[in-house]
């Protein structure tokens, strides 16, 4: 979807209340480490795809958290925005964590043929 900057306000909004409602208002063990990564909010208001990271080991954990968790949370997000309709919520895993953290291990682990000096051509000197 085409970022505006009135849909950007929109999703930080969104963005800031669900984590304030799952950091303080949402009691349940399952998702006691989940950060709230971004929200997408339709035009209309009227569907938010929510992305939320986690610990690997506690992926469907988190998910069926959030899926029984649902309504009350969209409950509280009406409540707290002032919009005349509250979305209906869509979650969903954001694995970026997942995989910045692969990267930075595979790289860590390079050759060291890699860490050798080369010239402009990518010959070894």
């Amino acid at each position: 979807m085409k970022q505006t900057p009135q849909s950007r306000k929109v999703n930080e909004a969104a963005r800031t209340a669900l984590a304030n409602i799952l950091l303080t208002q949402v009691f349940d063990p399952r998702l006691a480490l989940v950060t709230v990564t971004g929200a997408e909010v339709s035009r209309d208001r009227a569907v938010a795809h929510v992305y939320v990271s986690a610990e690997r080991a506690h992926y469907e954990d988190v998910q069926a958290g959030l899926e029984s968790a649902k309504g009350r949370i969209r409950s509280l997000l009406g409540q707290q925005l002032d919009w005349r309709v509250t979305p209906e919520l869509r979650f969903f895993i954001d694995t970026s964590v997942d995989e910045a953290e692969r990267i930075a291990s595979a790289l860590a682990d390079a050759p060291e043929t890699l860490q050798t000096p080369k010239d402009e051509e990518g010959y070894p000197l």
